[in-house]
């Protein structure tokens, strides 16, 4: 079975969030929301790299803040070059 390098877990007013496999570091995502994109920090919901504007930014938060346990368990499963479980999508 191949495992997709760029696996989306959870999609939401337009915002994809997904979670790479070979990623290194502290625990993260990556949120993509047209032409802007940004790395967040599963810890401390952080922007580590990237820009989103301001209102995509607060869903993202939110979504993540609600979902931290399963994007946690997704961070190791990736790392365990696993399948990735999706995630609720924000309602």
């Amino acid at each position: 079975m191949t495992v997709s390098l760029l696996p989306t877990i959870s999609e939401f007013f337009g915002i994809a969030i997904r979670m790479y496999f070979d990623d290194h570091g502290t625990p993260h995502f990556h949120a993509h929301y047209g032409e802007y994109s940004a790395v967040i920090s599963i810890e401390s919901l952080a922007i580590m790299q990237g820009q989103l504007p301001k209102r995509a930014l607060a869903l993202v938060l939110e979504w993540a803040n609600e979902h931290r346990s399963a994007l946690e368990e997704n961070w190791k499963r990736a790392m365990e070059h696993k399948p990735l479980r999706p995630i609720e999508p924000l309602d």
